[in-house]
Parts: C-alpha cells; structure tokens; sequence
C-alpha cells in the first residue's frame, strides 16, 4: 500500500477553516490519507497564523503546517513557530530567522516523512537560493526517509518548474503553493517526483485570490492603498494526493482536489 499524502493548498482565513471543517474527514476516509500537510501562512484573518488559528485546524484533522512570506504577518506567529514542532517557514531565509524550514514526520503508521518548505525569490523577496537550499536540506532530510514532500511557496510558474525539474528524483513531490490558483499541471517526472505548479487555495472563490473583489479592483483601478477584507461566498477547498512508495520514496499516483463546500 502506498503512504498517502494530502496536501491542502493556502488557508484563506474563516472561510477557509470553515472548508476544512466541512470536508476534510471525508477526504482523508476517501483517499486513506496518513498525512494531512496544509499551508496556512494566510489562515489567521487571510494574513498570517495564529495560536489560535493553528489550534483549531489541528483540532480539524490538519496535522503539520507549512507557511511562507506572510507567515510574519501575526506577531505571536514569532514566538509560536520557534516551539511547535508541526510548523515550519521557508527554509531558505537567512540564518537566525526563528523556527525550522524542514522536518521529520511521523504517521500513525509509523512511516516518516521529510517536509520541506521554501521560498522563490522572483516577484518575491531576494533569499537564498532554494535550490541550493534545498541540496543541503535533502541531504539531511535523506538520514531519515526516502519520503520528502517539498512545498514551494513562490509565484512564477517557470522558477516552480525549473524546481521540480531540478530535484526529480531526489523527492516525492514538489507543489507550489502563494499564487492562490490551481494549476492542472499534475504530472509524475520521469525519475519518480510528483509535480503540480500550484495547490491553489482553500477558502472563499467569489473573490479575488480569497479577500472581497471590491477593494482589489478599486486599487487596480487608482492605485491607491486599500485595506482588504477575507470574502465569505462560495467556499472550495484546493489540495492535492500523493501516493508514495514507503521503501523507494518515489511517487506512485497524483490527483488534484477541487470539492465545492456550500
């Protein structure tokens, strides 16, 4: 039997929390998931974590974070990261910058698994490099497990791409993750790593990337400052499946998640 991994695209405040409290257990009965990963750097109000807000997605089924640029966005989220072992920043920050960008994760089975978190640089703030970041944290991450799943947080396609080419074989999977839109793109790279551009989002869909459509387009519109608000209205949760080999740690199936909430 494969490890089945679930993995739940960015977390958009209440409504996404609302999403996962709908439809998580039926999904992970559905797939006979081990792993519940999610990233939820946006859960806390659509900008940041909170102790709270990650309490209560444990609580639901979720069962590590990964997180990304706004993970800094809540100000316990300093603190709070640098003692929970179930969550983790991008690895490729700058030394001293507090938590973890990698762990070991053990299913109820037993099985461990690597999860990786980095950060893209392009459109985005100039870090280490993530490929050479993720060279030294594979390396480590292979001690433990074959089973390494890499949550890229970046925006442009071609630097997600350029990643999962770059690390096929050496992981089980490579997903993107900040855009906030679901790419249709899932594939299994000739050497064995599960590849999908973008997860895509779990909260509300009548929106702009998960906040309320008006304040957006009034910005695009004048270029003027806004405040943004989280939208409540039609509620999905984006994620996607990975089967992995337990003894090889390549990927044996993927399927992209697209469910409508109510």
């Amino acid at each position: 039997m494969p490890v089945n991994i679930l993995f739940i695209g960015d977390i958009v405040g209440k409504p996404g929390r609302q999403a996962i409290a709908r439809e998580l257990h039926r999904l992970v009965d559905r797939y006979r998931v081990d792993l519940v990963i999610a990233n939820g750097e946006n859960a806390a109000g659509g900008f940041g974590l909170t102790v709270e807000t990650a309490k209560e997605l444990f609580e639901l089924g979720v069962q590590f974070f990964t997180s990304g640029n706004h993970i800094w966005d809540k100000r316990d989220a300093l603190e709070y990261i640098t003692r929970e072992q179930r969550l983790i920043r991008p690895a490729n920050y700058p030394p001293g910058t507090p938590g973890q960008g990698s762990a070991i994760v053990r299913t109820a089975g037993g099985v461990k698994i690597g999860v990786l978190n980095l950060e893209g640089r392009v459109f985005m703030n100039y870090l280490e490099c993530p490929f050479r970041t993720a060279d030294s944290e594979i390396e480590k991450l292979k001690q433990e497990t074959p089973i390494i799943f890499v949550d890229f947080h970046a925006e442009a396609t071609s630097e997600k791409t350029a990643l999962g080419w770059y690390l096929d074989g050496r992981v089980s999977a490579v997903v993107g993750t900040h855009t906030h839109v679901q790419t249709a793109d899932e594939r299994i790279l000739p050497d064995g790593t599960a590849y999908l551009t973008d997860a895509g989002m779990t909260g509300a869909f009548d929106s702009v990337i998960g906040v309320r459509k008006e304040e957006p387009i009034e910005k695009f519109l004048t270029q003027r400052p806004s405040k943004f608000e989280v939208a409540k209205k039609d509620l999905r949760l984006n994620g996607v499946v990975i089967g992995v080999d337990e003894n090889t740690g390549k990927a044996l199936t993927i399927e992209r998640v697209n469910i409508a909430c109510g």
